[in-house]
C-alpha cells in the first residue's frame, strides 16, 4: 500500500539473492526488507543471476541510437537472456524477420557467452556491467559465438 509522504517501503523479496538496482546492494531473499524511498525513487531489486539489457534514452521507437547497450549481470547464480530484435516499424517479425542473441552467464567460471539464436544475425557493441563486481568492459558481437572472461 502506498503511503503519501511514506520515505520507507517494506518489500518482499523471495528466496535466493538480490541486489538493489539504485545502489547494487546485495540482499538475502526469503524476508521483507525497508528500503528508504522518495518521489524518484521506487524500491526495484534484481535477482541474482539475471542479465539486464539497457539501452541509451530513446525519444520513440524509430531513434536511432549511438551509444551500446549495456548488458547489466547480478552475480551469484547462473543466468540465461534472450535478446529480441527487430526493425521496430513493420510487421515483418510474423515472419520471422529478427535477431536473437542467446546470452549466458556461468557465475562459477565468470564467463559470459554470447550466440546466435536466429537465423539473421547482426554485428554490435555492448558495455558489460557486473554487479556487484564494478567491473565494466566493452565488447564486439560479430554474430558469431564468442565466450568473455572475467
Amino acid at each position: 500500500m502506498y503511503k503519501k509522504g511514506a520515505t520507507t517501503r517494506d518489500v518482499y523479496l523471495p528466496a535466493g539473492k538480490w541486489y538493489d538496482w539504485w545502489t547494487g546492494k546485495a540482499e538475502t531473499g526469503g524476508r521483507s526488507v525497508q528500503r528508504a524511498v522518495d518521489l524518484a525513487t521506487m524500491p526495484i531489486y534484481v535477482r541474482a543471476g539475471a542479465i539486464v539489457p539497457v539501452d541509451p534514452i530513446r525519444q520513440y521507437t524509430g531513434h536511432k541510437v549511438d551509444g551500446p547497450t549495456t548488458l547489466k549481470i547480478y552475480r551469484g547464480a547462473n543466468g540465461k537472456y534472450t535478446l529480441y530484435d527487430d526493425d521496430g516499424i513493420s510487421l515483418d517479425y510474423l515472419e520471422g524477420d529478427s535477431v536473437q542473441t542467446l546470452i549466458k552467464w556461468n557465475d562459477a567460471a565468470k564467463t559470459l557467452s554470447l550466440e546466435p539464436a536466429s537465423k539473421k544475425t547482426t554485428t554490435r557493441t555492448f558495455q558489460l556491467e557486473l554487479t556487484p563486481d564494478g567491473v565494466t568492459k566493452e565488447i564486439q558481437y560479430t554474430g558469431q559465438r564468442v565466450e568473455f572472461k572475467f
